[in-house]
């Protein structure tokens, strides 16, 4: 869902969180998370690797940014574009020397 649009009391399901429509809706479920209130302190580092092993293959890095949109709405963040952790992603990134 758009993030603009998203109204926390209204969060029931998982397309109803910030950036995340049909298709990462359906990643989350691959991943066993079928509610939004599953993501509660979740490290969305350990979310996107084990995305990348259940599919042989890793996920665009914008998935992560998203996974950190995500988890820090349901964590209690304002509702951001998945792009404004585009920076922080990338940084904590070369910091593991990934």
């Amino acid at each position: 869902m758009n993030p603009a649009k998203v109204m926390r009391e209204r969060v029931r399901k998982l397309t109803d969180l910030p950036n995340v429509g049909k298709a990462v809706a359906g990643d989350l479920q691959r991943l066993g998370i079928t509610e939004p209130g599953q993501l509660a302190g979740c490290c969305p580092l350990a979310l996107y690797d084990r995305l990348a092993e259940i599919d042989g293959v890793r996920s665009d890095p914008c998935m992560l940014d998203t996974f950190m949109s995500v988890i820090r709405f349901i964590d209690g963040e304002e509702a951001r574009p998945w792009w404004d952790y585009t920076a922080e992603r990338k940084a904590w990134m070369d910091s593991l020397g990934r």
